[in-house]
């Protein structure tokens, strides 16, 4: 029993650490507020990710049976996605849009992306990936009707586990930040994360007869990661927590545009 109370709170800190979900607090919880060890609890961060993509999912199918338009059931579906994460990663996004290409050295480049505030790169990068994900999520929709909203729990689940990739090849950026404080996965970890992740990503692949395309896109997703990470060495010398949200957005965008690359040659269903 204690062992459950265990993962049940690491499930729980995780999911109130990437989510605004109201969850309720319970008894068996000693540090209900806790920031997470990842290294113990990289296994829910997929499963956070799942349940993201699922209110996602859920939102989306409310509007196929209302009867509206693929290209808004896809914007509400990211919506509702974003308004549960509290723009979580959108804003890691705009902020290592913002820090990477507006500053001149790696510690102005680290004060940019500390600043509340969203800059031209910043707001460009925002409005791009949220098009990107709409877009790519009404093509599929489009051509699946409403099973390509099954996609969606994967697609959360697995960019998030991939999104950590560059903990393992970096150090952190600075010794201020979630990233120089929070307990991150070491490699046994990570690849649990990515396990899980990508068993979500299969079983929805499978499911829509897309296995090779769901195949192509993980990889995409992963090979993109060190690039990320050879980025953010060169210009801030390290990892933080912006750099992992950009990740997560990144990987997210690489999946939904294989997954309708895929779907688009395969033809609709």
């Amino acid at each position: 029993m204690a062992g459950l109370h265990v993962l049940a709170g690491d499930l729980l800190n995780v999911m109130r650490f990437y989510t605004r979900l109201p969850l309720p607090v319970f008894r068996f919880e000693r540090e209900a507020h806790a920031l997470p060890d990842f290294r113990r609890a990289a296994w829910a961060i997929p499963v956070t990710g799942a349940v993201v993509g699922s209110c996602g999912a859920l939102a989306g199918g409310l509007a196929y049976l209302a009867g509206l338009p693929p290209l808004i059931g896809a914007a509400l579906a990211m919506a509702v996605q974003v308004a549960i994460t509290g723009a979580f990663h959108e804003d890691g996004l705009a902020d290592s849009c913002d820090g990477l290409f507006g500053g001149a050295t790696p510690e102005r480049r680290l004060e940019i992306m500390k600043d509340s505030r969203i800059g031209t790169f910043g707001g460009a990068g925002l409005v791009f990936a949220l098009l990107l994900r709409v877009l790519a999520l009404a093509e599929l929709f489009r051509l699946m009707g409403p099973a390509a909203l099954a996609l969606l729990p994967g697609i959360a689940a697995l960019s998030r586990g991939v999104a950590l990739m560059p903990v393992l090849i970096l150090s952190p950026a600075g010794s201020q930040g979630l990233s120089a404080s929070v307990p991150l996965p070491d490699l046994p970890a990570w690849l649990v994360a990515v396990t899980l992740g990508g068993l979500v990503h299969a079983g929805a692949c499978l499911w829509l007869d897309l296995p090779l395309g769901g195949l192509v896109a993980a990889l995409v997703a992963l090979l993109l990661m060190p690039a990320l990470a050879a980025l953010a060495r060169s210009k801030i010398g390290g990892h933080n927590g912006d750099i992992l949200g950009a990740c997560q957005q990144v990987a997210e965008i690489a999946l939904l545009l294989a997954l309708s690359s895929a779907a688009n040659w395969r033809g609709p269903l």
